[in-house]
């Protein structure tokens, strides 16, 4: 069952100044809101609001986004595929809150984030969202368990006990006999699943993953995919993903391709 869309799909796009002109590129449409509806505490709801955005990029105009609108259910595992410079991950930073609109709104869960502070909407993405990297981002100094219980220290939270999530986190990812061990000391594969225990400790409604397994072998990868997966199917953790990667296509609940900055 789904959430309904109502209203016109996102347009963001990126248009061509006059030479002489102020530069700005006006970036105008509609962006994502996540919602979780409190009549249906099941269902994750993403939806659009009106938002633009503007870009100086001299003379030059490129399409970012344009005619974007789609709904994830809580539970969903999500693929936004397309090849490099598509939108894939402009529209994971629209849905993650990290891109700002220049007028307009986006809402999550109700709050207006346009009109939060930069350290508010910190506090939120906090709380309501989970990030997976390309390239990990792991602190190399911190161990696997630090690492993992970074976010809970600089966001405290109440309800469980801090040590109890880290350490519940790690066995989700098979990695509690490497708590110890720094990031230098692990394989790739164990970085991106300490990665995704980092992702899930705050128990987020939400898990956005970047390219999860560009940087991993096949075998490996295969693997990420494997645990992600499981975690959705096991323990309804809603994923949406921008990748390449055939495998991840392939056992989505879904696959969003987006080509010039248009869903297809």
């Amino acid at each position: 069952m789904w959430g309904a869309i109502s209203g016109p799909p996102i347009s963001l796009t990126r248009q061509a100044t006059e030479e002489g002109g102020d530069g700005a590129a006006d970036l105008g449409g509609r962006v994502l809101l996540h919602e979780v509806a409190a009549a249906h505490g099941d269902f994750l709801l993403v939806r659009p609001a009106t938002a633009e955005l503007a870009y100086r990029l001299g003379n030059v105009g490129v399409t970012a986004l344009d005619d974007v609108s789609f709904s994830v259910a809580t539970g969903e595992f999500v693929a936004i595929a397309g090849p490099s410079g598509s939108g894939k991950t402009t529209l994971l930073n629209l849905i993650g809150c990290l891109d700002t609109p220049t007028s307009g709104e986006i809402r999550i869960d109700g709050e207006a984030v346009s009109a939060l502070s930069a350290g508010a909407r910190a506090d939120l993405r906090a709380r309501k969202l989970g990030f997976v990297f390309q390239t990990f981002n792991l602190i190399p100094v911190l161990t696997a368990w630090e690492n993992v219980e970074y976010p809970l220290l600089i966001h405290p939270r109440e309800g469980r006990d801090r040590r109890a999530r880290v350490a519940a986190a790690l066995e989700q990812v098979g990695l509690r006999d490497r708590a110890r061990h720094r990031p230098p000391e692990l394989s790739g594969g164990q970085q991106q699943r300490v990665a995704i225990a980092r992702a899930l400790v705050g128990e987020p409604a939400l898990v956005l993953a970047d390219e999860p397994t560009a940087n991993l072998d096949s075998a490996t990868g295969r693997d990420i995919v494997e645990l992600m997966r499981s975690l959705n199917r096991e323990r309804r953790v809603t994923f949406v993903f921008s990748t390449h990667d055939p495998r991840i296509m392939s056992v989505a609940d879904r696959l969003l391709e987006i080509s010039d900055g248009r869903l297809r």
